[in-house]
């Protein structure tokens, strides 16, 4: 089964999640974050503004700001698949960009290198106990975490940790993952 038939799978899914299920899931989902050494040690995050179908940031993000933290954005620049990371303040701060996600205003904000972000919370759909991630498409973040030596980790749900799916050269795998269980350090590759 090709990434595209396990996205929609997966999709379907998480679709099947009560809302009140899906709450009371954030939620542990946000504590277990909160409570964990990474985020206690982090000075700054690396981190998206999730879309309907993702696990809320948004209470991450104010939670940062609460905390004194460092909070960083990606844009994504379409022509190198990169993405490039600015500091917000404030939600203002921020516009409907590449596939009407919510991106940094560059005029507005600060470009921060990757070596300043402590903790990168990185998205993704499906995740093996391994670290590795199926995301929405496009890469962007493995060319990314190519050479990003901080730690990582990705928020989900128990429902989207599968044992296997196929793993290609340029995968990079997260560090933690942070479920509604708790948290979990990805098993080292032999």
């Amino acid at each position: 089964m090709g990434k595209d038939e396990l996205r929609k799978g997966m999709f379907i899914s998480l679709g099947q999640i009560g809302l009140i299920e899906r709450k009371k899931a954030e939620k542990a989902i946000h504590e277990h974050l909160f409570e964990s050494s990474l985020w206690k040690q982090a000075h700054s995050i690396g981190i998206t503004l999730s879309t309907k179908k993702e696990w809320d940031t948004k209470t991450i993000i104010e939670r940062a700001w609460i905390e004194g933290k460092k909070v960083c954005i990606p844009k994504a620049i379409h022509q190198t698949r990169a993405l490039h990371f600015y500091e917000i303040t404030s939600f203002l701060q921020v516009e409907r960009g590449y596939f009407d996600l919510l991106e940094p205003v560059v005029s507005e904000t600060e470009r921060i290198d990757k070596a300043l972000i402590d903790l990168m919370i990185v998205p993704g759909l499906i995740f093996t106990r391994s670290g590795y991630r199926i995301g929405f498409g496009g890469g962007f973040y493995d060319r990314f975490l190519e050479d990003y030596e901080n730690t990582t980790v990705s928020l989900l749900h128990t429902n989207q940790l599968v044992d296997s799916f196929p793993i290609e050269s340029h995968d990079i795998p997260v560090q933690y993952l942070v479920t509604e269980k708790g948290l979990i350090r990805t098993e080292e590759k032999s």
